[in-house]
C-alpha cells in the first residue's frame, strides 16, 4: 500500500503529521485547527484514510488529503 499525504510524502505507521485545514468532527463540538500535530497515526485498508488520536477524540479517522507530513 502507498499512502501519502497532500504534498505527495510518504506515510508510514506510527509518523506524525499536520493538519492544512480547519476541519470540523462530525459528532462533537471540536474543531481541529490548522496547524494541528497529530502523532502516531497508524494506516487503515484504504490509502486515503489514516486513524489517530487527537485530545478526548479516539480512534478519530482523517482523510490524507487535508495533512502533511511533520
Amino acid at each position: 500500500m502507498n499512502v501519502r499525504d497532500s504534498n505527495g510524502t510518504p506515510l508510514s505507521e506510527g509518523d506524525s503529521v499536520t493538519v492544512i485545514k480547519d476541519l470540523k468532527v462530525k459528532g462533537t463540538s471540536l474543531t481541529l485547527k490548522r496547524g494541528t500535530l497529530i502523532k502516531g497515526i497508524h494506516l487503515t485498508d484504504d490509502e486515503e484514510e489514516i486513524e489517530c488520536r487527537v485530545e478526548k477524540i479516539k480512534d478519530l479517522v482523517l482523510k490524507t488529503c487535508f495533512l502533511k507530513k511533520a
